[in-house]
């Protein structure tokens, strides 16, 4: 007779139940650590639990209500509303008056409850009614409001290994119990590693590719033809469009550039295709980069950008990603000035912090008689007319800001040549004030 057990993922029958089976996190689980410490003591304290799918959240949740005896509660996000909430605090405050016993309540994507939802946790965390214990992939920083923040502790998970991965699956195919060490089957190591390094650190989904293996599998060997046809689109990378993974990735991208490292930059370039990034958004940031990081330096990276963002709308994917590759390299080889965006920035600032400063006298247009009676542009010295065809000395700015630089040429690439410029010019201003 075939039990209720047996219908459930391997991922989920192999779940581990105490600490000593649980693999991986040993940066917070391992010997010492805080966390780990707590659950051996059976000392009970809000968090959240942030980091990538199949890392095991929800297993740590569960291990920590069983460690401390716990009633555990589980609530998802996706699913739930207020109304769940309020049932599952009725719920916890009932158990404590019966059993005199504490309750876990563990919130599955807990990112996806709106301020009010996270609001109705409150008073319950603050009074410990509940243990409250979230799970999220995205940065809490950003997904949880501070009264909720400040109230949990924030743990961060990462990828599990690939020796964690294959040791997960070695012991799914050795358990008779509740793995599949009943089917005789027989996959390579070779097998295992191809496995574990195509499900990007999940266990969830190697456990989940082993079942589908072992129930495929017409003689109890895993071949590489269908251990291809089971890997076949889904062995992406792990990237959110919208998410931490996104902005991680491309900030790598962007830093890479800036440091000079080419080959860096291009990883980076390939993981997020490999995500499926949009190459348009990537182009556009390179042109970004062109003005922000190499400016002046050498013009010519501004050009080369915007040749591979229209070399990409023209061509499509995958011919066009290469010219977007061609712009990177470029960029992140090129002589590297920040001077623009920050003389920019300058400038923005004062513009900002001015307000509306009058335009001087001599630099207005005077289209009319008007205008012209009123002095606008009298005394206007046309730079083409002076020697050098520069008018020394002269004042460009309103009067308030007059003598500003914000402006300040590297020493490196072409701006050592526009340095040169401006400090002559700045020489000849020197000299024009002294004849005053």
């Amino acid at each position: 007779m075939t039990t209720q057990q047996d219908y459930r993922p391997l991922a989920d029958r192999l779940r581990p139940e105490c600490l000593q089976d649980y693999v991986g996190q040993d940066h917070i689980l391992g010997e010492g650590k805080p966390l780990r410490l707590a659950i051996e003591q059976g000392h009970l304290h809000s968090m959240v639990f942030w980091g990538p799918p199949g890392t095991g959240k929800t297993t740590i949740a569960r291990i920590i209500a069983n460690q401390c005896d716990a009633q555990f509660l589980t609530l998802s996000a996706v699913l739930s509303g207020v109304k769940d909430i309020r049932e599952a605090i009725e719920q916890a405050g009932q158990y404590r008056q019966v059993y005199r016993k504490d309750t876990v309540l563990f919130i599955d994507e807990v990112h996806r409850f709106n301020k009010s939802q996270q609001d109705a946790f409150l008073p319950h965390v603050e009074n410990g009614t509940v243990t409250f214990i979230g799970a999220t992939t995205e940065n809490p920083s950003f997904e949880l409001n501070n009264a909720l923040l400040s109230r949990v502790r924030v743990y961060v998970l990462k990828s599990l290994e690939e020796s964690h991965i294959i040791s997960l699956m070695k012991r799914a195919l050795a358990d008779s119990d509740r793995g599949l060490g009943t089917r005789n089957l027989a996959f390579s190591d070779d097998a295992l590693r191809k496995l574990a390094s195509a499900v990007d650190g999940d266990a969830r989904r190697a456990l989940n590719y082993l079942e589908i293996a072992a129930d495929l599998s017409p003689d109890g060997t895993l071949t590489d033809l269908l251990l291809n046809d089971i890997l076949t689109g889904g062995s992406q990378r792990r990237f959110d469009k919208g998410g931490e993974s996104f902005y991680d990735q491309i900030s790598a991208l962007h830093k890479s550039v800036r440091g000079s490292a080419p080959d860096a930059a291009l990883y980076w370039f390939a993981r997020m295709l490999d995500g499926g990034c949009d190459p348009l958004y990537i182009a556009r940031r390179v042109v970004r980069i062109a003005s922000e990081d190499i400016g002046n330096a050498d013009p010519r990276a501004l050009h080369i950008a915007l040749d591979a963002w229209n070399a990409m709308e023209r061509l499509g994917s995958p011919e066009g990603e290469l010219a977007i590759g061609q712009a990177i390299v470029y960029l992140a080889s090129a002589a590297k000035s920040n001077a623009v965006y920050k003389a920019f920035n300058s400038a923005m600032e004062d513009a900002s912090k001015h307000g509306s400063l009058e335009v001087p006298l001599h630099l207005r247009n005077a289209p009319t008689q008007l205008m012209k009676e009123l002095d606008y542009g009298k005394l206007y010295r046309y730079a083409h007319d002076e020697d050098n065809a520069y008018a020394a000395g002269e004042n460009y700015f309103p009067d308030k800001l007059k003598g500003r630089r914000y402006y300040q040429p590297v020493d490196r690439g072409l701006e050592i040549k526009i340095r040169e410029k401006l400090a002559g010019l700045a020489e000849m201003d020197k000299k024009a004030k002294q004849r005053e």
